[in-house]
Parts: structure tokens; sequence; C-alpha cells
């Protein structure tokens, strides 16, 4: 298995990407050393309290790779919630309020969701269509 975002996206949906990510940033002490052995008493199981974890190199790649999958994976689902908040009649002053930005940036910020899913064939131009008319007119 390559380790890309891309190969992980087919393989991890958001909840199991957000697991895993969070299953190896837990594991890593977050030490900036280089990785050493240490001689551990394997008869003095105290020892082991003070000892810290790193990733080796395949699990620090999938979490960085992780990172841009939930990234992505979660971006995505904003057009859903921008979907069901327009047809529930929320206004673009409460969607960027949501956002924290200006409810242009969130009308262009909606639009540019669009574009992105009817590029990548997730949307047809008839599902595209249904949504830009949703959306309105753009805040001033």
């Amino acid at each position: 298995m390559s380790i890309t975002p891309d190969a992980l996206e087919q393989e991890f949906s958001l909840t199991t990407a957000v697991t895993r990510l969070d299953f190896l940033a837990r594991r890593d002490s977050g030490e900036t050393t280089l990785n050493t052995a240490q001689d551990v008493d394997a008869d003095d199981w105290t020892s082991f309290r003070s000892a810290t974890t790193s990733l080796d190199v395949p699990e620090s790649l999938e979490l960085l790779a992780l990172g841009e999958v939930v990234a992505r994976k979660a971006h995505d689902s904003q057009l859903t919630g921008f979907r069901a908040a327009l047809r529930g009649g929320a206004s673009w002053e409460q969607i960027a309020a949501a956002l924290a930005v200006r409810p242009e940036e969130a009308w262009t910020r909606y639009h540019q969701l669009i574009e992105r899913q009817e590029r990548s064939r997730v949307l047809d131009p008839e599902a595209a269509a249904a949504a830009r008319e949703l959306a309105g007119t753009r805040p001033r």
C-alpha cells in the first residue's frame, strides 16, 4: 500500500481516518530528538512509566497523509451542511457566523465547493445547478 492521501482516502471513511489519526498522534511523544534505543530493565516494570514512544517512518507518513485525508473529507462534507442550512431557511449571515467568515465569503465558498464536486463528478450538472439555485443571490 502506498502511503498517500489519495490511497488512504479510498480506504478510510472520515470516522475511521479520524480515529486512526488520533491513535497515531497520541502514540508519539512529540520529541524532536532522533529515535534512540533505551536500555530497560526487563525485570523492573516501573521503567515503562518513563518510557516514551515515537512513531516509525511508515506510521509518521501515515499520520501526515491521514491529516490531509481528514481535511479533505471534512471540507467536502461542508457542502452537505451548506445545503441543509439553506434548505432549512438559514440566512447567509447565520451560515457565515457558523464558519466565522463574512456572508460574501461563505457564499463564495459554497460555490467553490459546488464547482469542486462538479469537476470531480460527485455532483452531476443538474445537481450542481440545483445547488447554485438554492444559494440565491450573493449577499452584500
